[in-house]
Parts: C-alpha cells; sequence; structure tokens
C-alpha cells in the first residue's frame, strides 16, 4: 500500500517544522529520533534512581520507628506487632491463646514490653 500523504508536523525533539510522509511521524529526522529516545532512558533511569532513594529513606523512617518503640514500657497494639513482626491477625491469635497477655486501661488495650521480651528467652 503505497501512501504519497504529505503531512506538516511538528518535531518533538527539536520542535522544527517537517513535511511527515505519515500519520505517525513524531520526529523531523533518525537523529532526532535518537536524541529523544535517549533522553527518555535518562529520564526513566533518574526516576527509578528518585525511587530507590525514596524509599531508602522511608526504610530509615521505619527503623527510627522502631527503635522509639523499643525504648518503650508499655504498647499499644500496633506498636507489638510490629515490634514482633507479625500480622495483626497473627498477633490477636497469640492474644486469644494466652501467649500474650494485654491489660485493658479504659478503651485502650496495652502491653507490657517485658511480656514480649519474655517470649524470647525460653
Amino acid at each position: 500500500m503505497n501512501s504519497t500523504i504529505e503531512l506538516q508536523k511538528i518535531c518533538e525533539h527539536c520542535g522544527k517544522e517537517f513535511t511527515a510522509k505519515t500519520t505517525v511521524t513524531r520526529f523531523c529526522n533518525q537523529k532526532c529520533a535518537a536524541k529523544s529516545y535517549k533522553k527518555r532512558k535518562r529520564e526513566n533511569k533518574v526516576g527509578r534512581a528518585i525511587v530507590e532513594t525514596n524509599k531508602q529513606k522511608l526504610l530509615s523512617v521505619k527503623d527510627l520507628h522502631l527503635e522509639a518503640i523499643k525504648q518503650k514500657d508499655f504498647l499499644s497494639i500496633k506498636e507489638a506487632y510490629t515490634l514482633l513482626g507479625v500480622s495483626e491477625r497473627t498477633f490477636y491469635r497469640l492474644m486469644k491463646a494466652g501467649t500474650i497477655q494485654a491489660t485493658k486501661l479504659g478503651k485502650r488495650t496495652i502491653i507490657k514490653r517485658s511480656v514480649i521480651d519474655k517470649l524470647f528467652q525460653s
């Protein structure tokens, strides 16, 4: 299928006007196409590096939070299962089985830090 379409388009890389022979042409020549490709790849690498850096920052914030939890004498349920590294459901199962004793303080349920430490002393 030969076509004699000639469209005036603007190159996405350099911004110059050119005559395109197809409707999907985006660049005025191969050089602009290659430069645009390299630019996209570079931006993709930079974006991945930024994401990795943000993950590392988030991990360090989590570590700081974990260190703060380790210093407390009394823990909330969320702090306790975070400290143990188990799911919330598993923690409630441990409480129901009697492995972990919790105390109600008004509407809050608290766990002594010493109870959690005793789990690992045996």
